[in-house]
C-alpha cells in the first residue's frame, strides 16, 4: 500500500509526521510523494491560528477530491483533528479516520482496521482520541527524516502549562510532558547515523524540559549529553521562553562548543500591561535582564523572537513603546504576527479588539524597523569569514545555498555561496561575506577544507 503524508504547521507537527512514517515504513508500507499513486493519505493538520486552520481545511478538501479516483483512505491527524473532533466527520464526510494529538502512534492500528473493513457497507468512521495528557511514543521504529539529510528536528516535550490568554495549544496538546532523556538520546543517535549534523531542539517550550520528570530543569544536561553523540556538529535551541531561561542553560553557551550561539526566545510583546493581559509570566525588565545575561555569556549570540501586533486593548502608545524596545535592544531576528482571535480563548472575549487594518499596519511598521536593524547587523559581517552549512545548489543562479549559525532552518536568512567546485549538502565550509541584505548574505568560498 502506498501512503502519502502531508505535514502542515510547525516543526513539532513535522516530528509527529516523521514518527508515523517511520512506524509505517517499518511495517512494509510504501511511502510516496505522489498523490496520484497514494492509496491512503494522512494529513497532519494545524489549527494554531486562523490562517493555519484555513490551510488545513483547504488541504483536506483538496485531498478529499482524490476519493473520486484511486484514493481509498483519507486520515486526518494533529491539532485540527483534536480541536474539532465533534464536527469534523459531519463537515468533511470523505474523511475515514481521525487521530488526536496524543494518538498519532496508533496510526498503524487505524490503517489496519480500515483495510479490514474493505467491502463492508456503511462502515463507520474511526476516531482515536486518547487522554490529551498522554505522551504518544513510538519506540519500535525509527523516524523517516523528511527535513533533509543533514538537519533534523528533535521534539523533546509535548504540551504546555502556560495557558496564555490568546493560545489554544494547552487545550489541544495537553499539559507539559517531557520525553525521557534516554529515549531522546536514542533517537538522536539514530538521526546521527542517518547523516544528521544539525540537531534542532523543539517543543512548545524547550526551557522547561525535565521539570515534570526529574523535579528540575535539565535542558542543559540534555544539551551536554546530545553533544557527546558522534556526528552531531551543531545543536540549536528553539522556543525558549524568557522567564524560564536559567543560569546553567546560559552557561552552556560558554561551555559547549556544539551549542550554537543562537536562541529563539518568544516574547510576544515588551510592555508590562500587554504581557499581563496575554497571561505571560514575565515583564520588560526581566526580559531585558535575560537578554543582557545571554549577551554577556556569548557576545556574538543571535537572538530571535516572535511578537504579536494588535492584541486586544493595545494602544498606539504601547505599540510605539514596543518599537522603542526593539530599537534599543537590536534583536537579530524578529517574526511578527497579527493577533488571531481564537474561539475558546480568554482573549477572544476581551474588550477593545483591534481592527485588522490597524493590526496589519502595526505589524508592517515593526517589520520595517526590524529590516533596518537586521541590515545594520548584517553589514557588520561584511568581510568576515563565517562557517556555513550547505543546504543545496541553485542552478538558476549557479550558487550554493546555506545558513550560518545565526539562521534557523525555514525561518531565518540564507547565504548564497559562490564556489567553482562541487559542494555537498551538509558540508560546513568557510565563506567570506561580500554582500548583505536585511535577511540574506552573499559570499565566496575561502578554501576547499570542509568539515
Amino acid at each position: 500500500m502506498n501512503i502519502l503524508m502531508v505535514s502542515l504547521g510547525c516543526d513539532k507537527n513535522l516530528c509527529d509526521s516523521e514518527a508515523m512514517l517511520g512506524l509505517l515504513a517499518k511495517h512494509n508500507y510504501n511511502i510516496t510523494n505522489d498523490e496520484q499513486e497514494a492509496d491512503a493519505i494522512i494529513v497532519n493538520t494545524c489549527s494554531f491560528i486562523k490562517d493555519a486552520m484555513e490551510e488545513s481545511v483547504n488541504t483536506v478538501l483538496e485531498m478529499a477530491k482524490l476519493k473520486q479516483q484511486n484514493l481509498k483512505y483519507l486520515i486526518v491527524t494533529g491539532c485540527m483533528a483534536q480541536r474539532f473532533k465533534d464536527e469534523i466527520f459531519d463537515e468533511i464526510p470523505e474523511i475515514d479516520a481521525c487521530l488526536g494529538t496524543s494518538s498519532f502512534d496508533k496510526i498503524l492500528d487505524v490503517i489496519e482496521e480500515l483495510k479490514a473493513r474493505d467491502g463492508i457497507e456503511d462502515a463507520e468512521e474511526i476516531s482515536v482520541y486518547d487522554d490529551i495528557d498522554r505522551l504518544a511514543t513510538i519506540t519500535e521504529s525509527n523516524k523517516v527524516i523528511t527535513s533533509g539529510t543533514f538537519m533534523g528536528y528533535l521534539k523533546i516535550a509535548e504540551g504546555c502549562d502556560k495557558f496564555c490568554t490568546y493560545c489554544v495549544i494547552p487545550h489541544i496538546r495537553g499539559h507539559y510532558r517531557s520525553v525521557p532523556m534516554d529515549q531522546l538520546l536514542k533517537e538522536a543517535e539514530y538521526m546521527a547515523s542517518q547523516g544528521i549534523e544539525e540537531l534542532v531542539l523543539v517543543a512548545q517550550e524547550t526551557t522547561c524540559y525535565g521539570k515534570d520528570l526529574y523535579g528540575e530543569k535539565r535542558l542543559h544536561v540534555l544539551v551536554h549529553e546530545l553533544a557527546k553523540i558522534e556526528g552531531i556538529k551543531w545543536i540549536r535551541l528553539m522556543y525558549c521562553y524568557p522567564e524560564e531561561i536559567y543560569d546553567e542553560l546560559i552557561d552552556c553557551f560558554k561551555e559547549e562548543p556544539k551549542l550554537l550561539h543562537y536562541i529563539d526566545m518568544p516574547m510576544q510583546h515588551s510592555e508590562d500591561a500587554i504581557l499581563k493581559r496575554m497571561g505571560r509570566r514575565t515583564d520588560r525588565a526581566s526580559i531585558e535582564a535575560v537578554i543582557g545575561k545571554l549577551r554577556e555569556a556569548a557576545p556574538d549570540i543571535a537572538i530571535r523572537t516572535s511578537l504579536i501586533a494588535g492584541f486586544p486593548g493595545e494602544t498606539q502608545e504601547e505599540h510605539e513603546a514596543l518599537m522603542a524596545f526593539l530599537d534599543e535592544q537590536e534583536l537579530d531576528r524578529v517574526g511578527v504576527f497579527t493577533y488571531s482571535r481564537e474561539d475558546g480563548t480568554p482573549a477572544a472575549t476581551f474588550e477593545n479588539q483591534i481592527d485588522e487594518e490597524t493590526a496589519e499596519q502595526w505589524r508592517n511598521e515593526i517589520m520595517e524597523l526590524q529590516q533596518e536593524i537586521s541590515l545594520d547587523k548584517n553589514e557588520t559581517f561584511v568581510g568576515m569569514i563565517m562557517q556555513v552549512i550547505i543546504e543545496g545548489y541553485s542552478s538558476d543562479d549557479d550558487v550554493y545555498v546555506g545558513r550560518t549559525y545565526r539562521d534557523a532552518p525555514g525561518v531565518d536568512g540564507l547565504v548564497f555561496v559562490n564556489c567553482d567546485y562541487e559542494l555537498m549538502s551538509g558540508q560546513i565550509v568557510d565563506v567570506r561575506i561580500n554582500e548583505v541584505g536585511p535577511y540574506d548574505m552573499i559570499g565566496g568560498i575561502v578554501d576547499e577544507s570542509a568539515e
